[in-house]
């Protein structure tokens, strides 16, 4: 049996105001065969700016308030909501709040999103 920690996993801070811990998936703690799951934390007026991918996804809101726009829709969102995102559609998650927006995401099928590198490039291209 394999039990791990969240605090175990140090993340990524993102420029767009998130740390993205990568729980199971590629170079994760735990590598499943066929997903990836994530905890976010969203800082106050930070987000994950839109993007769509090829894997269909759950966003599920642990804590905080913020909106999803999803396919041109803007949705508020708290603790307890859950979204699920097909396949190539264009969303983003806006924390709202004074206080941190910690959710998980779950995708399939496995593999890492690009996304996360072009965010990460774009940064570096702006220093």
């Amino acid at each position: 049996m394999s039990v791990f920690h969240l605090s175990d996993v140090p993340g990524t801070h993102f420029p767009a105001g998130r740390l993205t811990r990568v729980l199971a998936g590629p170079g994760a703690p735990a590598e499943p065969d066929h997903f990836v799951m994530g905890h976010v934390t969203i800082y106050p007026g930070g987000e994950v700016p839109g993007h769509a991918h090829s894997q269909e996804e759950v966003y599920f809101i642990i804590s905080g308030r913020g909106t999803i726009d999803l396919g041109g829709e803007r949705t508020p969102v708290e603790a307890g909501s859950y979204v699920a995102i097909p396949p190539m559609q264009e969303h983003a998650l806006r924390n709202t709040a004074k206080e941190d927006l910690v959710m998980l995401f779950c995708y399939a099928p496995k593999g890492i999103v690009d996304h996360w590198q072009k965010e990460l490039e774009s940064a570096e291209e702006e220093r």
